[in-house]
């Protein structure tokens, strides 16, 4: 076959190309102040040797040192007119010999030891008139006990007396142990281990549920009409607001009436009870979709009472809690952080209790108001429909606007209610009246995609935001320490994981899904028969991967006080001690691979 020739515009354009190559490499390196000559700076090559010597010499082991000192006079500068004679010293004993005993700052001049321990070492410093030292380097003695070594003078404030050489023999005696910096650092391993497994709990129970809501598959088919939106919107906002003040009401009052501990236990178990009770009531299984009026209402009104009786419960067990935990922190002795772990979820109930009745009643008002909406959607005729969406969708957007403004005002502390309540509002009815007014009676609107998008922005705009500088948040929330760092790692696992979790949603098998839906089977029943065996090995692996990169994070978190490893490391570069850096650094390197191995077990147990 006939070869065909290049093209020269081809030709022209590949040169072109690799050109632009070249000037795009060549401003790189020109922003990124690329300079090898530093490279051969006889200074730096120097510093860096000294560092990487001491990072391969991690300050794990130590044996206790017996330490003698031996010095010799040495004048600084030679005095005018004197010969500087050597000292007389005891030849018998460990002694220092130097070529001359006196100098200008700058020479150098060599210092020998004799008689000193086999193979003993130490520091040779140059003191000062006032006691100050200058380490002018370290001395290794031989077999025999002697060594040699040559040494700079140092830059020192020129004085008429005589100052001094000394050299310090370090003899090891005693058995090796760990050191300090050894025991802290473990101290400190632990607690990072324990602070990214709570930051990776909280995170990962929150992601699971939000990672349903950011699956596209799973909310795409979710479509509600008009009616049903604008009833939803108004009945959330209520009911959270009612659940907040229910809550607070109830949790005042048992406080003072349930004083008592097992009074409380007696009313928790009661609770419990009732709460089963009336729940199983409410969902009676030969009930059908079909169910008269009648029985709905008596539905409803059994599970806002179990609902109720469930808030009691909580709080009731919020006592037990705090006052069983409380009780047996002393008496544990060293297991008392089982009792400190009981107090401390009873206080965390404090702000766990009045979320959940706000998000319960909330859904519960959303809900039925929307099904309230969707029936009427259904049943009414389409003139009807249109009066009903043209009064409650104003009223909806409005709502939703005034409250968009007035977290605005609490962020900004505008303080003027005609641009954060009227304005907004106003804005919100008009948007709303116009959307009643283009949209039909009972068109079906995408809800479920528009709650996607808005949970994978909030997810985002989560992730975007590194952990340090949420760390800084908390820490000025919760003061400086591990838990700060925790809660830190905690939002950024949610942000990271409901992402990996929603696409895995997202890549399921479409068969058993569709399988699912065609028995009938409801929401809930889908994602959990169809979604949820498809996803529990990827969630797994990835929570795992997640503990890991958090013990990772949380060296960093350290740096802004959030506790953990971090914050040795810091410190000890900051110091410039780089061995006792040395050992923080493989400390998270054996915790990393000792992780990776057991990640690597549980996946090939349970995955």
């Amino acid at each position: 076959m006939e070869q065909k020739k290049p093209s020269f515009l081809k030709s022209l354009g590949n040169a072109l190309i690799a050109i632009l190559v070249i000037v795009v490499f060549a401003y790189g390196v020109k922003v990124t102040d690329v300079n090898f000559e530093t490279t051969q700076s006889e200074n730096r090559l120097t510093q860096l040797k000294r560092v990487i010597r001491a990072l391969v010499r991690p300050d794990i082991i130590e044996r206790e040192t017996e330490d003698s000192d031996y010095e010799i006079p040495f004048y600084l500068p030679c005095p005018e007119g004197e010969v500087v004679e050597a000292p007389e010293q005891d030849l018998s004993q460990p002694h220092l010999i130097a070529s001359v005993y006196c100098a200008d700052p700058g020479e150098i001049i060599q210092i020998e030891g004799y008689n000193f321990s086999p193979n003993s070492k130490g520091p040779v410093n140059f003191i000062t008139a006032t006691g100050v030292k200058k380490q002018l380097g370290n001395f290794q003695a031989d077999a025999e006990g002697s060594f040699a070594m040559d040494i700079e003078i140092p830059l020192r404030q020129p004085v008429a007396e005589a100052q001094a050489i000394r050299a310090t023999s370090r003899v090891q005696v005693g058995n090796p142990r760990f050191t300090e910096t050894a025991k802290v650092t473990w101290e400190k391993i632990i607690e990072t281990v324990f602070m990214a497994l709570l930051a990776t709990a909280i995170g990962t129970s929150a992601a699971i549920p939000m990672s349903f809501l950011a699956a596209r598959n799973l909310m795409a088919e979710n479509r509600s009409p008009l009616t049903s939106i604008a009833l939803s919107l108004i009945g959330w906002p209520v009911g959270i607001f009612l659940g907040l003040q229910i809550a607070s009401f109830l949790r005042g009052f048992l406080l003072h009436l349930f004083g008592n501990t097992l009074l409380a236990l007696l009313v928790f178990l009661i609770g419990i009870g009732a709460v089963y009770l009336l729940l199983r009531g409410s969902f009676k299984p030969e009930e059908t979709e079909g169910a008269s009026t009648p029985t709905r209402i008596l539905r409803m009104f059994l599970m806002a009472l179990a609902g109720l009786i469930g808030v009691i419960s909580l709080v009731s067990l919020e006592i037990i809690l705090k006052n069983v935990g409380l009780a047996l922190i002393e008496p544990l002795g060293l297991f008392g952080f089982i009792g400190n772990f009981l107090y401390q979820i009873g206080e965390a109930s404090y702000l766990i209790i009045p979320g959940i009745t706000a998000l319960g009643l909330g859904a519960a008002v959303g809900g039925a108001l929307g099904k309230f909406g969707q029936t009427i959607s259904d049943k009414s005729p389409a003139a009807v429909v249109k009066i009903i969406n043209l009064i409650v969708s104003p009223i909806a957007v409005a709502l939703l606007f005034a409250l968009v403004g007035a977290a605005i005002d609490w962020m900004y502390q505008i303080n003027n209610l005609s641009r954060t309540l009227y304005w907004p509002a106003g804005i919100g009815g008009v948007i709303g009246l116009v959307l009643a007014i283009i949209t039909k009676p009972k068109q079906a609107l995408p809800t479920g995609l528009t709650l996607y998008f808005i949970v994978r922005t909030i997810l985002n705009g989560t992730r975007s935001v590194e952990s340090l500088v949420m760390a800084i948040v908390f820490v000025i929330w919760v003061g400086i320490g591990p838990f700060a760092g925790s809660l830190a790692l905690a939002l950024h696992t949610l942000a990271a994981l409901a992402k990996l979790y929603s696409e895995q949603v997202e890549s399921i098998l479409p068969g058993p899904l569709e399988a699912v839906q065609a028995t009938g089977a409801n929401r809930l029943q889908t994602i959990v028969y169809a979604v949820v065996p498809q996803i529990v090995s990827p969630y797994i692996s990835f929570t795992m991967y997640r503990w890991d990169i958090n013990v990772r994070m949380s060296t960093i978190i350290g740096f802004v006080g959030g506790g953990g490893i971090g914050f040795l490391l810091q410190q000890n570069i900051n110091l410039l001690d780089y061995r006792a850096a040395s050992v923080q650094m493989l400390a998270i390197a054996v915790v990393v691979a000792l992780m990776d191995y057991v990640s690597s077990v549980v996946r090939e147990r349970m995955v």
